[in-house]
């Protein structure tokens, strides 16, 4: 149908794929799959799982199929309010997405069914917890056979957790690389030594993976599913596979961020200003959901989430995101979501035909962003000129709360300290006249204590 298309990163599963028709989005499950769809909603495991906020609801829809021929039947998941992506989630984001799809694929076996994948991208973050979006990812289980999923899960989660805590936390970015999954040789010669005296590193990363390389290419027989893996032995696998992950635990660090709020160069009443006028300015704007850019732990992040406003909380610094996501984990904030973002190298297209993995700017644009306490370290530290910030916003949002940190401030001093100063237009004049070009500015008011100033500016 003319006014529908297809999702770019729907086309790998032959039992259907995802497509919008007039903004809504849809999945056609395909006629191949109709008997494992019909026996995961018969059975019960469906309403199992969402009952469990395991799993998105859906409604069947009688919407026409986006391809008749091969159609069964067309359903509406409930719509999130962001995807995100593996290689933007914190440790313990990417170990809970883990953790949840072992539960899953424990509470499939007792309805006879397993996951056909184990993706991470067939997670995502919904109302504060970790679901699987991937309706079509079960088919019934049979007899002997081994977990097809079994390969998917080490690449697109122990391997990632098992870099990011023997290694180094930045390696998660190999996501971004591989986006089918850490090849299982690489993560081997990378994790130390030491890691061969782990039994589920052992077991689930090196033995994988040379097992992997003595058997690439051969066929597997009829006689070798006949004599293959047993439940017991498959129920061992996923109990095995859940006790590693639970061992990885992330060490905190001090970052460079993580440690901000305990000594930035704020007054009291500077902060409390800053509070003040960022609640004011939300409760005059209204926003349908927020982006904090540069939001560190997420403390005014939280003065959106906190009014039942869906905020993506992005900040660089991995370790104020893992903070950030283990306080909304702990207070069950539902409004919130913590991700790794570098903006000056934000999340790209990525994938066949560069549309599985959406960019930054094609998830947006989103109502309002704030970016407090963020030009400086663009301006200064990357030598983002003034004209490049406000155009790159401008494509993001209409609502715009910005702060203006001056030179004179002692955060900026420290970021000049050890480089020469070149940025003789970074001035508040300056900033202004440039930022009016794209926004108009509708509110300005100074923070006590400091010549930091706060600005609410709308799209022109």
């Amino acid at each position: 149908m003319t006014n529908s298309e297809r999702e770019g990163a729907s086309f790998r599963d032959p039992s259907g794929f995802l497509f919008r028709r007039a903004g809504v989005l849809l999945r056609q499950i395909n006629k191949c799959y109709h008997e494992d769809y019909e026996y995961l909603v018969n059975s019960g495991l469906y309403q199992k799982l969402v009952n469990s906020n395991l799993l998105i609801p859906h409604e069947e829809s009688s919407q026409a199929p986006f391809d008749p021929s091969i159609s069964y039947k067309v359903i509406k998941p409930e719509p999130l309010t962001f995807v995100s992506y593996p290689y933007e989630w914190s440790f313990s984001q990417l170990k809970d997405a883990a953790l949840t799809t072992l539960k899953i694929q424990k509470r499939a076996f007792e309805y006879g069914m397993v996951l056909k994948d184990a993706s991470g991208y067939n997670i995502q973050f919904h109302l504060g917890h970790p679901v699987l979006i991937d309706t079509l990812s079960f088919e019934r289980y049979k007899e002997k056979e081994p977990w097809v999923a079994y390969r998917q899960f080490c690449q697109h989660f122990m391997a990632p957790l098992a870099l990011m805590i023997c290694k180094d936390i930045r390696l998660a970015q190999l996501l971004r690389v591989y986006i089918d999954g850490i090849p299982l040789d690489l993560a081997s010669r990378l994790l130390p030594w030491r890691t061969h005296l782990s039994f589920s590193l052992l077991s689930h990363i090196h033995l994988h993976a040379a097992a992997q390389h003595k058997y690439a290419g051969k066929a597997v027989s009829k006689s070798d599913i006949k004599h293959g893996m047993s439940k017991n032995a498959l129920f061992g696998l996923i109990d095995s596979l859940e006790t590693g992950i639970r061992k990885l635990h992330w060490k905190r660090t001090e970052t460079e961020w993580a440690e901000y709020s305990s000594f930035h160069n704020y007054s009291s009443q500077a902060r409390e200003d800053k509070e003040r006028f960022v609640s004011e300015f939300l409760d005059q704007i209204q926003p349908a959901n927020v982006w904090d850019l540069g939001a560190n732990t997420g403390h005014f992040s939280r003065i959106a989430s906190e009014r039942n406003i869906p905020t993506i909380a992005f900040d660089v610094d991995p370790g104020a995101v893992e903070l950030n996501y283990l306080e909304s984990v702990s207070k069950k904030e539902k409004y919130i979501l913590p991700l790794l973002m570098n903006l000056t190298n934000p999340s790209s297209s990525l994938g066949w035909a560069n549309a599985e993995r959406l960019s930054l700017i094609e998830r947006g644009p989103v109502d309002a962003i704030m970016a407090l306490a963020l030009v400086h370290h663009l301006s200064i530290s990357n030598n983002v000129p003034f004209k490049d910030l406000a155009s790159f916003l401008g494509k993001l949002c209409r609502w715009l709360v910005i702060e203006f940190v001056p030179k004179s401030d002692p955060q900026v001093q420290r970021l000049l300290a050890s480089r020469e100063d070149i940025f003789d237009g970074y001035t508040l004049s300056h900033f202004e006249t440039i930022f009016s070009e794209v926004f108009t500015i509708r509110r300005t008011e100074v923070l006590r204590g400091s010549q930091r100033r706060l600005f609410l500016m709308e799209k022109c």
